[in-house]
């Protein structure tokens, strides 16, 4: 995208953050535009719209069991305790998600983050009504339960917590170290077959990683947690995701073999899609920090879509379509053999589901 086509939200650079601007929100009629003046140094005021700090605003949702019956997705209801990421991906599929909170899927999306401070109590009431059917849930079905910020306020492990006193079977994935922290509670529910965790790593080149994933934690920092989650004796596994052609795609082999060194037993993967504002702003990130390659990305992402850069039907839009996706699907699947991941199949049990006693809370570790 050359110079004199860069829409009027878009900006340089923002240190530590993964878009540069904030697109119109698709349902909004008006929008509000940055004052290019503002980015001159020579004619702004000393203190003019400095870059956005990271704003944590409450979620007063009523309830925290979201449920789906998407049928590629290995999992019927979530827990979200965050809306917004501050890891800030730039190509994050959840960005627009932000749009029906009338936000902008750009910047508003990594500095705009709604807080479900109450989660952990909206849990227990969820587990403990009687039509409650145990059944597997997600941490992590829009956007990361331990981002920066639950280091802090630990909302996360709260709901943690909760699920380990009803063992109720629970799978997370994540891209920040902080997950190791949980390695205790993930671990008594694992004795019961109820825990499952997948750290996601997109590349292991830590410079591209803190273009592509600014607030995220390292590629080796994730896989120090993967090895931590290791031994204390979860079930742990490797996302790569997403799989960016022509970008990271030759990495899944090495990807997965540093998994399996680090104690992973489980991998998966997902090509990369952009859908809606997504493709603008991965469109944007592209030119600023890979121009070279935009082109050929953005040719080969159209390759697995169907001649899109997104391709919502259901089953394709997690593997894709075509030679290149079959291609793909080739080298994970002999990677695995090669690496000894996926040998069992892995499976949630809620078998070991209990409520509280009426009379007082059952010991957690008993």
């Amino acid at each position: 995208m050359g110079e004199q086509e860069r829409p009027g939200w878009w900006r340089e650079t923002v240190r530590g953050r993964g878009t540069a601007g904030n697109p119109p929100n698709r349902f909004e009629r008006s929008w509000h535009e940055r004052d290019p003046e503002a980015d001159d140094p020579d004619r702004a005021e000393p203190d003019a719209e400095p870059a956005p700090a990271t704003e944590f605003l409450p979620d007063t949702s009523r309830s925290i069991v979201a449920r789906n019956d998407s049928p590629d997705i290995p999992f019927e209801a979530s827990i979200n305790p965050y809306r917004g990421c501050e890891h800030g991906c730039s190509y994050c599929f959840a960005r627009p998600f932000h749009e029906f909170l009338g936000y902008s899927a750009g910047l508003d999306f990594e500095t705009k983050i709604l807080v479900k401070h109450d989660a952990p109590a909206l849990l227990r009431k969820a587990l403990s009504a009687p039509k409650w059917t145990p059944t597997p849930l997600s941490m992590s079905g829009v956007t990361d339960p331990y981002q920066p910020v639950e280091r802090r306020l630990r909302i996360t492990r709260g709901c943690l917590e909760v699920l380990a006193e009803f063992r109720n079977p629970v799978g997370v994935v994540t891209k920040n170290r902080l997950v190791a922290r949980d390695a205790d509670l993930f671990a008594a529910l694992a004795a019961d077959g109820a825990a499952a965790v997948f750290l996601s790593v997109t590349t292991l080149d830590p410079d591209l990683a803190r273009r592509l994933e600014p607030r995220a934690s390292t590629p080796s920092a994730r896989l120090a947690a993967v090895e931590t989650l290791a031994r204390a004796g979860v079930p742990v596994g490797v996302m790569v995701a997403p799989v960016i052609p022509g970008l990271t795609d030759h990495e899944m082999p090495s990807i997965l073999a540093a998994a399996a060194r680090a104690g992973a037993r489980h991998a998966g993967y997902v090509p990369l899609r952009l859908p809606m504002a997504v493709a603008t702003l991965f469109e944007d990130w592209l030119e600023r920090h890979a121009p070279g390659q935009k082109e050929k990305v953005l040719g080969r992402i159209k390759s697995l879509r169907s001649g899109k850069l997104n391709d919502a039907r259901f089953g394709d839009r997690m593997r894709g379509s075509g030679a290149l996706a079959a291609l793909l699907d080739t080298v994970f699947q002999t990677a695995c053999r090669r690496e000894g991941l996926n040998r069992e199949k892995l499976r949630l049990s809620t078998a070991a589901f209990r409520k509280p006693d009426p009379g007082g809370q059952l010991r957690l570790f008993d």
